[in-house]
């Protein structure tokens, strides 16, 4: 048995040494790379050969990669690195890994074509100046094969040890048996349909009932795939964190009776949330836990490695008993393991490390993403950038001399698009041509003064520099239909405007596909994916994509559904509805008593409600969400479900109650949702719906009325969460009695038309 690994990876395992050291150095984009790479190979003569296919074996070991170029006149190989700003200040760690890769491909070349010596080459080339800078040296075929010899040496063994980890977690994978004995109703048809997905390399979007068992019914046949399709990783992404504490759970429920499981088991948190040390910078010089990075990260890798659920508190177990920092040695252990449970912008987010490694170590990878109908939205967001000119204004306010000209001439360009508009807020089909070159200017200057100012960086600097990098890239990418390109413009005074500049993806489907596409398979599943078209046009769904309805788990007489078509919730109707609702809540908990959800479209509106209620029947407990609650906040709100008690609780709709909870049994047997949620009527949400027609045909469905109707059945979802949970749901306005409406909800529901209490 072969371990296959390139000569990237190889040597960032067996030459790294020093400090972690993240001083900021800005680099080239992807992009920039790639056209430094081709501006050097173009220069060459005219035998000269880029991209050099080259393999090589040590032992067990399979050495795979592609040199940059090779001049068989000069005998000379090439190693070709970009860079920006000071290349003396490159630290000694970052030169030695590009010397250690030239040099194993140097004996790769020498193998192929049976040289006995060889000139090898690094060439560092600044996107800026395009100038070269090429170190050389000169070394015998011998002296490459003993260094190639070393690293794989010092790589040997792990490689040993995760070949024995592949064959056991294969073999365990072939044996793994459902945990509860028998599936849920409709668990079955989706576990069955996830394996054929990924057996044929399909792509599967499957609306599921909340409360099937999504979690375990999707990755226990992803697991049993795992050896026969040969599958490297298993990426379940989520959207929120109870989320991924459910498939965390699912993992160890599914390894249970195993003395040592085989499955290596790694959750991927935020920095901000992984950090030791906020306070520090990310380099030896401040953080205790960078100083020694890595000569420190292989025993905490090998401790790493034998810890089967390296959950957040777990790793960082590890890390620190180690002294080395927990992201970065999460970030190792990405490498390293079976089932990595993190947030969506790991693989979709424009710089995701999980779609990075997968390209570049060429896995074998399947994806499920879980709660899939927060894709688009999550979607949207990641591929568009926003512009404040108050955070301008701030970093000038603040920017050392050298700075002052780039920035207050892209301050001039843009104070000079308010000229040009009259209204507050306003579209635009095209990009401000002069705004892009001052951005592309001001963006130069601040990442070359960055590089000469590795240390005591301004946050504010930083910050704008960072938001100007991810408006220059998604303009990159601008097209009239994808996208819109809008002002939002507030005046200070008579002569005196700011305005913040965006860029918002309205279409995200061309940068999702090549994701989904670059799976062996992927799977998106949810209770609220109808209609299939919608996602379809917005997510960029493969054409073979299998569409899958799960049959409900639920019988129609467990969830009492009351559509209450006397009310209307309507902006202008709203004042009218509080005393009416008051009423039905009222009547409803004396009818029966116990928990309930109450849902509506803003804080003020459950507020009026609350008030009325607790002033009417102060009898009935009730408890609130509020603004910016924090996460203790929240649990604290959860914890009023207790089994049996008798309360409303009042949320908003969409908001952090509306998904992704559960409270079973008596915890909860009924909602309130007082809200078609529909997004808010307003001058961007207008221009969308004109988007949605043009592309679509369905301007007002695919902007309001199916975005908003996802978010009150997944509100729906929080009642009914067993097979003997009883509950009833009440939808307050005269709209959901309309017949596209009601076709949109689920099909098991029995609906009556009365609103009458139980």
């Amino acid at each position: 048995m072969s371990y296959r690994i390139a000569v990237r990876a190889l040597c960032e395992f067996s030459a790294k040494s020093g400090d972690l050291d993240l001083r900021f150095t800005p680099s080239p984009t992807a992009l920039e790379g790639i056209v430094g790479h081709r501006t050097v190979a173009a220069r060459r003569n005219p035998g000269y050969q880029s991209e050099v296919a080259l393999e090589g074996r040590y032992q067990q070991l399979l050495v795979k990669g592609r040199a940059d170029g090779y001049d068989s006149g000069q005998n000379l190989l090439e190693e070709i690195k970009t860079y920006r700003g000071d290349l003396a200040r490159m630290p000694d760690n970052h030169r030695q890994l590009h010397w250690a890769q030239a040099k194993v491909y140097g004996w790769l070349l020498c193998q192929h074509l049976q040289l006995s010596s060889l000139r090898v080459s690094l060439v560092y080339f600044d996107i800026l100046s395009e100038q070269e800078t090429a170190l050389v040296q000169e070394h015998s075929a011998e002296a490459l094969q003993d260094f190639f010899n070393q690293q794989c040496a010092l790589f040997l063994r792990w490689a040993q040890q995760e070949m024995h980890h592949r064959t056991a977690r294969d073999q365990a994978t072939r044996d793994l048996r459902f945990p509860h004995g028998e599936f849920r109703r409709g668990q079955r048809h989706l576990a069955e349909s996830v394996y054929k997905a990924v057996s044929t390399g399909r792509c599967l979007l499957a609306q599921a009932p909340t409360g099937i068992g999504k979690t375990l019914g999707t990755i226990f046949p992803m697991l049993k795939a795992m050896a026969p399709q040969q599958l490297d990783k298993l990426l379940y992404l989520t959207a929120k964190t109870p989320g991924r504490q459910l498939a965390l759970e699912a993992a160890r429920v599914l390894f249970a009776s195993h003395a040592q499981q085989p499955l290596r088991v790694l959750e991927l948190v935020a920095r901000d949330k992984a950090c030791e040390h906020l306070d520090k910078a990310c380099h030896g010089e401040s953080c205790p836990l960078a100083k020694g990075f890595y000569q420190r990260l292989p025993a905490a890798r090998q401790a790493a490695s034998q810890v089967p659920m390296l959950d957040r508190q777990a790793l960082r177990q590890v890390a620190l008993e180690h002294q080395v920092c927990p992201y970065y040695l999460s970030q190792e252990m990405a490498r390293w393991s079976d089932l990595l449970v993190a947030d969506y912008n790991y693989y979709f987010d424009f710089s995701a490390l999980l779609f990075s490694l997968a390209q570049a170590n060429q896995w074998q990878v399947a994806v499920l993403v879980d709660e899939a109908h927060n894709l688009v939205a999550r979607g949207r967001g990641m591929y568009s950038a926003s512009l404040d000119q108050q955070q301008l204004a701030s970093a000038r306010s603040h920017a050392p001399p050298a700075l002052k000209s780039p920035l207050q001439r892209l301050n001039r360009q843009w104070n000079a698009l308010h000229k040009e508009q009259l209204a507050p807020y306003q579209a635009y089909e095209q990009l401000p041509s002069a705004l892009l070159k001052a951005l592309a200017l001001c963006i130069g200057a601040l990442g070359d003064y960055f590089n000469e100012q590795p240390q005591g960086l301004d946050s504010g600097l930083q910050s704008l520099y960072f938001e100007l990098l991810q408006f220059a890239r998604v303009a990159e990418l601008f097209d009239a239909q994808q996208f819109i390109f809008d002002i939002s413009k507030r005046s200070l005074s008579a002569k005196r405007s700011l305005s913040c500049l965006s860029l918002r993806n309205v279409v995200p489907a061309a940068l999702i596909r090549p994701r989904l596409t670059a799976a062996r398979s992927a799977v998106l599943f949810s209770a609220t994916l109808n209609p299939r078209r919608y996602y379809n046009d917005l997510l960029g769904l493969p054409e073979t994509t299998v569409w899958l309805e799960v049959e409900s788990p639920f019988a129609a007489a467990q969830l009492q559904v009351h559509i209450v078509s006397r009310i209307s919730t309507r902006y202008v109707h709203r004042q009218a509805s509080v005393a009416p609702i008051v009423e039905l809540m009222a009547r409803q908990f004396e009818a029966r008593p116990g928990n309930y959800l109450a849902f509506f479209s803003s804080f003020d509106y459950l507020q009026q409600v609350a008030q009325l209620l607790a002033r009417e029947h102060p009898h009935i407990a009730v408890w609130l969400q509020s603004r910016g609650m924090d996460e203790a906040s929240r649990q604290a709100f959860l914890e009023q479900f207790r089994a049996d008690g008798q309360g409303i609780g009042f949320a908003v709709l969409g908001g952090a109650f509306g998904e992704g909870i559960d409270l079973p049994g008596s915890k909860l047997i009924g909602a309130f949702v007082a809200t078609l949620g529909l997004p808010q009527l307003n001058p961007l949400n207008e221009q969308m719906k004109q988007r949605m027609a043009a592309l679509f045909g369905s301007g007002y469905d695919y902007t309001y009325l199916y975005p908003g109707l996802q978010k009150v059945v997944q509100a729906a979802g929080r009642v009914i969460r067993g097979q003997t949970d009883r509950g009833v749901l009440m939808l307050i306005d005269d709209r959901f009695a309309e017949s596209r409406v009601r076709q949109l909800l689920p099909g098991w529901w029995d609906i009556a038309m009365d609103g009458a209490s139980v």
